[in-house]
């Protein structure tokens, strides 16, 4: 056996003893002690089994709590039309309505007559 080998096996042998050394002991089973009886306890799981959750969440947490408004039902009413038929200011592309109308320093002419020439495959002029 050469020498690297056994002292490997020599520092295998140590750190399982020490490993042995450092391991938990077993008390056994631990009584159970209560200060509650049996009778309070029941008592007790009676009364939980039969209040409400209060870890529920969505579906499983009941009515909703109704809440109390100070506004007026007209005036909130009023300002939902009001909102409804002005302009839709989150609007983008085809449903923002009809594109404001920008004047153009160019000739309707002049372009018109660079389109036709740019089918017929004529030069433009630069």
């Amino acid at each position: 056996m050469t020498a690297s080998k056994l002292l490997s096996a020599i520092s295998i042998a140590l750190l399982a003893a020490a490993g042995a050394a450092h391991a938990e002991t077993y008390d056994g089973v631990h009584q159970l002690t209560s200060a509650a009886s049996r009778a309070d306890v029941a008592s007790q799981a009676v009364v939980a089994a039969h209040s409400a959750n209060p870890y529920a969440t969505g579906a499983n947490a009941g009515p909703a709590p109704v809440f109390v408004s100070t506004a007026n039902r007209a005036a909130i009413r009023a300002e939902a039309v009001a909102a409804a038929h002005s302009a839709d200011p989150y609007a983008d592309g085809a449903s923002s309505g009809v594109a404001p109308v920008v004047a153009s320093s160019v000739d309707r002419a002049a372009v018109r007559a660079a389109a036709r020439a740019a089918a017929h495959g004529d030069n433009l002029p630069l």
